[in-house]
């Protein structure tokens, strides 16, 4: 009988401590019934908010080896899943890796870029600029308000008096630029609501959820993954989304009751039944 488990490589970086990135991805889509293979993009002692004088190295110079290593296995992915890049170079690691494993697999690209207006303080211009091009390749791309403001060359809002409108006009300009990708624009926030925009087809829906008071990293991790895996699932795409909306909540919202301090990440351990069938 062959083997049914979906492999996804998922090319992020892993922070050891502070619960996002990979130390998210793995046990999320694993929970739901995929294979991850890790491609790491960067090794950092602790995620790059809330801490300081955390290490950094950059992982690029054993990316290109390690898919030679694939190749040379046969190695077939369902999926090929990317996030927090650590130089401007890995882009063209990760467009190659798209080349020689990307046929027929679901290419997921989480943008990863900054949050609240401001940009992560590891990310040059350069790197920046070129995150369009992987933009560009992908079947599903889950951008937050901050990264689609810096994809579609817009100001950052400082405030929304009506999101559809501001979801409209992003998602468009998304749609213009990348127009072979499904799109979940998150973190619209707006008289205390929190706005997804799940984009496909043509047909846009908006999600709207009480804003939690707190907030935690690597939720944008657990949101992706979890869309990814409900498509591996055959989940449709708009429900896909609503669902990962409600599962991030639902751990912020168990997060929450603790004293948990918000830069060490969601408490992932004892949610993770959430995601098994």
């Amino acid at each position: 009988m062959p083997d049914d488990i979906k492999k996804i490589l998922a090319v992020h970086d892993l922070s050891c401590f502070g619960r996002c990135a990979l130390m998210v991805v793995i046990p999320a889509l694993s929970a739901m019934g995929m294979q991850v293979v890790p491609l790491p993009t960067a090794l950092l002692s602790t995620h790059t908010g809330g801490f300081t004088d955390m290490t950094f190295y950059d992982l690029s110079h054993t990316m290109s080896p390690a898919l030679d290593h694939y190749a040379a296995m046969n190695m077939r992915f369902e999926s090929i899943f990317t996030g927090f890049l650590g130089s401007a170079g890995q882009i063209d690691t990760v467009l190659s890796a798209i080349d020689r494993f990307g046929d027929g697999a679901l290419v997921l690209v989480d943008p990863v870029m900054g949050d609240d207006g401001r940009v992560y303080q590891t990310y040059t211009p350069d790197l920046c600029a070129r995150m369009g091009e992987l933009c560009a390749r992908a079947s599903v791309i889950t951008p937050n308000l901050t990264e689609a403001c810096i994809l579609c060359g817009r100001n950052y809002p400082q405030t929304i008096e009506n999101p559809a409108a501001c979801a409209d006009e992003l998602v468009g300009a998304l749609s213009e630029l990348y127009p072979s990708a499904a799109i979940a624009l998150t973190g619209i926030e707006a008289d205390g609501q929190l706005f997804t925009a799940a984009y496909a087809d043509g047909s846009l829906r908006l999600i709207s959820q009480p804003k939690l008071a707190c907030s935690y990293p690597g939720t944008g991790d657990l949101f992706a993954s979890v869309l990814l895996g409900q498509l591996l699932n055959g989940e449709e795409f708009h429900s896909a989304v609503e669902f990962s909306c409600r599962t991030v909540a639902d751990f912020i919202a168990d997060t929450a009751k603790y004293d948990t301090p918000s830069r060490d990440g969601l408490r992932l351990e004892p949610n993770l039944y959430r995601l098994i069938k």
